[in-house]
């Protein structure tokens, strides 16, 4: 109710404990905080929070048009919502390395787990689209180092993600993702990689944990997560896919009200007003009111002493 029971540093500590190279742990990308109790429930073990979809809900472009704060604020709403522990995607940092650092601590501040910071020049653009722009290896660096430098909870995990194995090839990006565990890399999310044998490299590569975005409509296949694993992945997210089901269905709707006059041939497919209830927990709400809300109030402008005996409050105003 309220807010997660579990505090930011359990998620911080849980988000570790979970990534084991092979065990490709799945988590579903959150666009609202509903959804991210629907992603617990459904018993996965965390939950990713995309920067494009962040962008899309604004109406905007993934081209680094949000700032901080709007990425904090939404990440924060997200992460009180569950009691799962939270990746949020940083973007390039924000800023310059000093920026990068202080990103980490509203971040933190915001109760997140953990974040990845990219090595594209600002603006960016999607990681599966073509044209992308890399920083140099020294800027990518140091917006890493800052990172890891500026948390003051040494268990908010720090994720350097390289979109070079687009421009520059896999052996190329392979030393740079190298360069970025020594900068203070927790782990490592190589964008856009090929194959199967591609994700198997950068595994065996690198001794950190390796993430796979398995995006709709990008560049890489939609591998299983028990391929994922056998390649050695740790953690798997699936970034906008609750995002596009939702946006999908919205428009059907749309479409049929538009077309028929009414909803009705989509009520079975939608989810009921008993269902909704439950994932907000309106009985848990109710019971925690009842349980505060016991007592008779005043009447307006009396308030009634220990003794009982009824007194004008503005004698004492």
């Amino acid at each position: 109710m309220l807010h997660s029971p579990r505090t930011p540093a359990q998620k911080r500590q849980d988000l570790r404990a979970l990534l084991t190279p092979g065990a490709a742990q799945p988590f579903p990308g959150a666009f609202t905080p509903l959804s991210a109790k629907l992603i617990e429930e459904k018993s996965f073990p965390g939950v990713y929070i995309s920067g494009a979809v962040i962008a899309n809900e604004l109406g905007l472009p993934d081209v680094g048009l949000t700032t901080l704060s709007e990425v904090a604020t939404r990440g924060a709403q997200i992460a009180r919502a569950t009691d799962l522990p939270c990746l949020i995607d940083a973007d390039t940092g924000f800023g310059e390395p000093m920026n990068v650092a202080r990103t980490i601590q509203e971040l933190e501040d915001a109760g997140l787990a953990g974040c990845h910071i990219e090595d594209q020049v600002n603006p960016k653009r999607c990681g599966h689209l073509d044209g992308k722009t890399m920083v140099d290896l020294d800027t990518a660096t140091q917006r890493i180092r800052a990172a890891a430098d500026g948390r003051r909870d040494t268990d908010f995990l720090v994720m350097a993600r390289t979109d070079l194995r687009a421009t520059s090839g896999l052996d190329a990006a392979i030393d740079r993702m190298k360069a970025l565990v020594d900068a203070g890399a927790d782990a490592i999310f190589p964008e856009a990689l090929a194959d199967l044998g591609e994700f198997e490299q950068v595994c065996q590569a690198l001794d950190v944990p390796v993430l796979a975005n398995m995006t709709e409509f990008g560049k890489s296949a939609l591998f299983t997560r028990n391929q994922l694993a056998e390649a050695g992945v740790a953690m798997v997210i699936y970034p906008v896919t609750l995002l596009r089901s939702a946006m999908g269905a919205a428009e059907r709707v749309l479409e049929t009200i538009l077309s028929e006059g009414t909803q009705s041939p989509h009520v079975d497919e939608m989810l009921t007003r008993a269902r909704l209830y439950e994932l907000v927990d309106y009985e848990g709400y109710a019971r925690f009111d009842t349980s505060v809300f016991d007592f008779e109030v005043p009447a307006a402008g009396r308030t009634d002493t220990p003794s009982g005996t009824a007194v004008d409050p503005r004698r004492n105003s």
